[in-house]
């Protein structure tokens, strides 16, 4: 019997040993752990987050995307789910659990592989604050010890709640509070009994289990975290059930930046990126700081899609181009796996999705796209069909192995090929009164082009520019009724100090003697000219900066009467709001508020407002006689597309450059002004006829059906100081200033007049001709130059300072 003792003893003796030697190491580890502060002041690494006016995100920067939640807005439901997937017996273990561990044990063995582990949620605390997911027996033993010591410092609840923010979970998300958006797009406490089992899986591998990527592997781990629900007791069968049987649809998102943002507010969010690292630096991104802008959702995506369709119908005009590329397909057939390889690496932007041609001809193509086989055919291929002919050149024709791009089309009952425009386009929209943006749209797709073309753009303005000529004019004795000569002029190389230039009128007529109100309304350039030579360049070089343009952009030649300068959208909105508030100065700005982490307010802008505390830069006279002027360019000027809107506020003026390289309109309507521009990144022709009246105006139009929606239309009540007066070519009663009444002009012969007249003639924009390049269409400078205010931190109010008027 004794030889059968031997090995117990044995065994007892080396238990005892190991014992002994685990308490040693303990003893001299124990002093040597980390210090919890960590976990007693946690300080997570959250992102920064960027906000629409009325509380929607517009984007969000930085390696973690995290967002705090406290325990106690933890559903239940996903508490449950939690502790039956990772550790059913915490709220009674002292942080390590013998039974669980024995529990995981036996299950292995019985199963002959590793399905369970016996990491308890204070130990995975330990290791995702403090350690590596090494498996060694140190790092092993580090995190027992770990884990009782956290057990001595915090609470259940608070060591949970650690675990429920800190914990990665796939797709850049950090916490069940970013998770349950990320993968379900909606904010924790909706999520149902389905979807938290699902989110309670993902610790154990974020990317095996990933529902997006992995829906099939998913469900299966989804399921057992049910079936361990019921083992606990925390959900019955019936439940089960009905979660299994519930359908999930999960929320794909890009791989750029781990998510999509709720609206098309790309361009802004990046603006308020970098004005947030310009002020806290790199730790921004890990700060949790909330930046909230002047956006608005509503105007946002009404911008959005203005902008998009406009540049799309733009493009439509211009016909198709062919297909995007074309790959090799191999012989056979082929599996879904195999074509996504082939058009693995073309993006989708928004509603314009690539798809691999598999079959075509002129009735019908068979395409391809994730696992999914698509026809076009009928009206889908309308405008694509030159390119299914059998004339279509063998590089541009649509054929196996095409890429082209769809959308759906009839609303979303079909599809049709289209194509992505190499256009561009911009528009911005701000309050008269503050100057705060209520929209912003630096382009046609932010993730096809960054550059911002409302901040960055610098493009000549054309006629668009000429309402701050004739301001200019109005200060030096002109109004409205003055009559000037609509007839051909030229200056000879002495002249111009270069080239002789002879400009022209767009459409090649000339009216004769007008008066500048009619001037306007029909873009007459050669009126322009004469008024600015009346006037002198220099001075009125000098009098825009009262708008804030550059001097230094805008030369003192007769040219600067046809827009020859270099302006920015941003730039025409901020001049613009001056005639529509009657006369003052305003800034844009985009950023209305910063929070830190904590939701501390640590800056405000404090805008100059119109009337109030904005500086006057021009007179009140002379911000309502243009007004009325541009008025008159929408009711019978070039711009009459826009009466389409039935407001009796609206005001503008159209810009088209020579040959066609920059269309815009900028105007208002109530208090918010509009600027739309379209043209190329780097200037070409935009084709014979695309004016600003016919690319930009249309714009220009769908975005302030929305934006102007439910505001009532604004009147501008005529100011003091004003002498009516009958024009000088005796066709109606105009104004002009009071004190300031020029001579009368000459009269002009009924033969005269008659001779020059063709107000029978359709108004017509007119694009300026003989305009030299801009100086610099593009800046080398890469910083957006957005003219925010400066903002500091931690000052609770930062008030903007105006900038100095040149007078």
């Amino acid at each position: 019997m004794r030889w059968v003792l031997y090995p117990v003893v044995a065994a007892i003796s080396l238990a005892v040993l190991g014992i002994a030697t685990l308490a040693a190491i303990s003893l001299f580890a124990w002093p040597n752990l980390p210090s919890l502060e960590t976990l007693t002041d946690y300080r997570p690494r959250v992102p920064l987050q960027v906000f629409t006016a009325d509380g929607h995100l517009l984007g969000e920067f930085g390696e973690e995307r995290r967002s705090v939640v406290r325990i106690a807005d933890v559903p239940p439901v996903l508490r449950q789910a939690i502790l039956a997937a990772e550790d059913e017996r915490f709220y009674e273990h002292p942080g390590i659990d013998p039974m669980g561990i024995m529990r995981a044990a036996l299950a292995n063995i019985s199963s002959g592989g590793r399905g369970q582990g016996a990491s308890t949620i204070t130990m995975q605390v330990a290791r995702n604050f403090f350690l590596t997911r090494e498996k060694t027996f140190n790092r092993k033993l580090y995190e027992i010890l770990l884990a009782l010591k956290i057990e001595r410092s915090l609470s259940k609840d608070e060591i949970f709640e650690l675990y429920l923010n800190q914990i990665y979970l796939g797709q850049r998300s950090y916490g069940f509070a970013v998770a349950a958006k990320t993968y379900f797009g909606k904010p924790l406490a909706e999520i149902t009994l389905a979807e938290a089992a699902m989110l309670a899986g993902l610790p154990k591998a974020p990317s095996a289990f990933n529902p997006i990527v992995n829906p099939a592997r998913a469900t299966l781990r989804q399921r057992y975290v049910l079936r361990r629900m019921v083992e606990a007791g925390f959900i019955d069968e019936v439940a089960y059930r009905d979660a299994i049987d519930q359908p999930l649809t999960t929320s794909r998102r890009t791989a750029a930046n781990g998510g999509d943002p709720v609206l098309h507010g790309d361009y802004v969010a990046e603006m308020a990126r970098q004005i947030a690292v310009e002020q806290f630096g790199d730790r921004a991104y890990e700060l949790g700081i909330r930046v909230v802008t002047t956006i608005t959702r509503k105007d946002q995506e009404a911008a959005y899609a203005a902008l998009r369709n406009g540049i799309m119908d733009y493009d439509r005009r211009h016909g198709y181009r062919g297909p995007e590329g074309f790959v090799d397909l191999p012989a056979g057939k082929l599996d879904d796996e195999q074509l996504d390889d082939l058009i693995g690496d073309v993006s989708d932007y928004d509603d314009l999705l690539a798809a691999l041609v598999l079959e075509s001809s002129p009735k019908q193509v068979t395409l391809y796209r994730h696992g999914e086989r698509v026809t076009v055919a009928a009206a889908g291929l309308r405008f694509a069909a030159p390119m299914l002919a059998e004339k279509a050149p063998q590089t541009r024709r649509i054929r196996p192995g095409a890429i082209v791009r769809i959308r759906a089309a009839n609303g979303g009952k079909g599809w049709e090929i289209t194509q992505l425009p190499e256009a561009q386009g911009a528009l911005v929209s701000i309050d008269a009164r503050s100057g705060a943006v209520h929209a912003l749209i630096g382009g046609f797709d932010y993730n096809r082009n960054k550059f911002n073309h409302v901040t960055q753009a610098q493009r000549q303005p054309g006629s668009s520019f000429k309402p701050f000529i004739y301001s200019a004019a109005f200060e030096r004795g002109f109004g409205p009724g003055s009559v000037m000569s609509d007839e051909p002029i030229s200056f000879p190389a002495g002249t111009t100090g270069g080239q002789a230039w002879e400009p022209k009128n767009y459409d090649g007529r000339y009216g004769g003697p007008m008066t500048l109100r009619s001037a306007l309304a029909r873009s007459k350039n050669m009126v322009s000219i004469r008024l600015l030579q009346q006037i002198s360049p220099e001075y009125a070089q000098d009098y825009i900066t009262r708008f804030g343009f550059d001097a230094a952009r805008h030369p003192p030649y007769l040219t600067m009467a046809l827009g020859a300068g270099s302006v920015t959208p941003w730039e025409m909105a901020s001049g613009y709001a001056v005639f529509a508030n009657g006369g003052y100065r305003v800034e844009p700005y985009v950023i209305k508020e910063i929070y830190d982490g904590n939701g501390r307010l640590i800056a405000r802008t404090d805008p100059p407002v119109a009337g109030e505390s904005a500086p006057r830069v021009i007179d009140e006279r002379n911000a309502w006689l243009l007004d009325s002027m541009m008025q008159d360019v929408v009711r019978s000027g070039t711009a009459t597309r826009a009466r389409a809107l039935n407001r009796s506020d609206l005001a503008g003026k159209t810009g088209t450059t020579n040959d066609y390289l920059d269309a815009w309109f900028c105007g208002y309507g109530g208090d918010v002004v509009a600027v739309a521009w379209m043209g190329y990144s780097q200037p070409r022709n935009l084709g014979r006829g695309e004016t600003g009246g016919a690319a930009a105006l249309p714009i220009w139009i769908d975005y302030m059906r929305t934006a102007l929606n439910d505001a009532p239309p604004r009147e501008h009540p005529l100011p003091g100081g004003l002498l009516a007066v009958t024009a000088g070519d005796g066709s109606r009663q105009d104004y002009i200033y009071a004190e300031n009444k020029p001579p009368a002009p000459p009269a002009v012969p009924d033969w005269l007049r008659e001779l020059f007249s063709d107000e029978t003639t359709p108004a017509t924009e007119a694009p300026e001709e003989a305009i030299p390049p801009a100086p610099a269409a593009y800046p080398a400078a890469a910083a957006v130059r957005h003219q925010v205010p400066a903002m500091q931190a931690p000052a609770p109010v930062v008030d903007r300072v105006p900038v100095p008027i040149s007078r």
